[in-house]
């Protein structure tokens, strides 16, 4: 008699009762940090301000030139309108993609920085650091600031134990950085270089190098801006004028047209401004006003109170940056986030105190605001990097009280 082999019933089908799509959900739509929204918010508002700015600063001389007025603020807002969605969708990055690009990034800046010294290279006020492709310029210079801050990171990331000796301090970060930052200077550009050389100087700081070791490539960058500045007459006579005690109508036609009017600007703002388009100076007496100038029309129409609305966005930026570094406990998001917030400060400083006659002119933006929009679109890039950053920030830790005063049997657990 054959014996029937029992009758296997079908496993149960999992029940899906939809907690792994909340789950996944959950994730997505998570509160942010606090170090998420202070980042954001002051480079969403910036870049809002120096859109309306551009429009008030440009729509005249456009209309000058036979152009709508709205052309010169309309390729900045396509370039707002694509940096912005790519800032939040860099966010999502995680930290490993930019530890295993820092390569990738620093070698395509620099390789896109050396077609300034190919027939696309593109001259503007004697300096060769933009490219002309497909009737677009652009300035590769900016994609450098970012990429040398990630690579810099990385570096001293992966040296983090053999900091205390200066050859692993100088090898390799100096020699790479310093030609990255030569292929910037070849075209003439020092006001990029010395704010690469400032970023350099802060990924160097913020790695926990000692002191000692910083002071000589210091006094070695220091030496090397005296010397490129000194040995150009151009440049030469607008570091003089800056020390000059003959009045500024003395220089006026030759080498502070620029400068005596933004100040002229900012004063007859005073402290509420002529109010928003009403600007004396954007009718060409202040050249660049749109571009490296924008501050003085913004001190000139929105005043005292505009200038110092402006400043408190970058110094709350600031404070999200560094209250980011403090709290984090890797090194490459460390040194990362402290190369991109000296860069961005400095170049607002420099910016700042040209406008206002402190440092002579030198050709630097004013991030988020200025036009141009390779400037603004690596300023927003940066961005995007620190905001991946500030989502791997641990969760802060809860006071004794508000833990005793938990309920018992509530462990928030969901397998509770």
């Amino acid at each position: 008699m054959t014996q029937v082999a029992p009758r296997r019933t079908p496993a149960p089908e999992p029940r899906v009762d939809g907690l792994a799509a909340r789950v996944r959900l959950g994730r997505v739509f998570r509160p942010v940090s606090t170090e998420f929204a202070l980042i954001a918010s002051p480079s969403l508002l910036l870049t809002l301000i120096g859109l309306v700015m551009i429009l008030s600063a440009s729509s005249a001389n456009a209309l000058d030139q036979g152009l709508g007025p709205f052309s010169i603020v309309l390729t900045q807002a396509i370039v707002a309108a694509i940096g912005v969605p790519l800032m939040f969708l860099v966010s999502r990055l995680p930290v490993r993609f930019w530890k295993r690009m820092a390569w990738v990034v620093l070698i395509g800046a620099v390789g896109l920085q050396m077609l300034i010294y190919t027939p696309l290279g593109w001259t503007n006020d004697g300096n060769t650091n933009w490219v002309r492709i497909a009737g677009q310029v652009i300035q590769p210079s900016e994609f450098i600031k970012l990429s040398l801050a990630i690579w810099a990171g990385f570096i001293l990331w992966r040296k983090q134990d053999l900091l205390g000796r200066w050859q692993h301090v100088y090898i390799p970060l100096l020699p790479v950085a310093f030609l990255a930052i030569g292929s910037v200077y070849g075209g003439g550009d020092l006001g990029t270089s010395m704010v690469l050389f400032l970023l350099l100087l802060g990924t160097m700081f913020f790695a926990g190098v000692r002191l000692r070791v910083i002071l000589i490539p210091l006094l070695a960058i220091g030496a090397a801006v005296l010397l490129f500045a000194l040995t150009d007459e151009r440049r030469r006579m607008l570091i003089f004028s800056m020390f000059s005690t003959k009045s500024d109508t003395s220089c006026y036609l030759t080498t502070c047209w620029q400068q005596v009017h933004a100040v002229w600007g900012m004063a007859n703002g005073g402290i509420f401004g002529l109010g928003l388009g009403n600007s004396r100076e954007k009718y060409g007496w202040l050249p660049a006003a749109s571009n490296d100038y924008i501050f003085a029309i913004v001190g000139e129409e929105l005043g005292l109170i505009g200038c110092a609305v402006v400043l408190a966005l970058f110094a709350l930026f600031a404070v999200a940056v560094f209250r980011m570094i403090r709290r984090t406990d890797d090194l490459f998001v460390r040194v990362t986030s402290g190369g991109i917030v000296v860069w961005i400060l400095s170049q607002a400083l420099i910016n700042v105190g040209v406008v206002l006659r402190i440092f002579p002119v030198l050709g630097v933006p004013l991030p988020f605001m200025s036009q141009g929009g390779t400037s603004l679109l690596s300023v927003l890039l940066a961005c995007g990097v620190l905001l991946s950053f500030a989502r791997t920030l641990p969760a802060p830790a809860k006071s004794p009280a508000s833990a005793r005063s938990r309920p018992a049997g509530r462990s928030g657990s969901l397998g509770k």
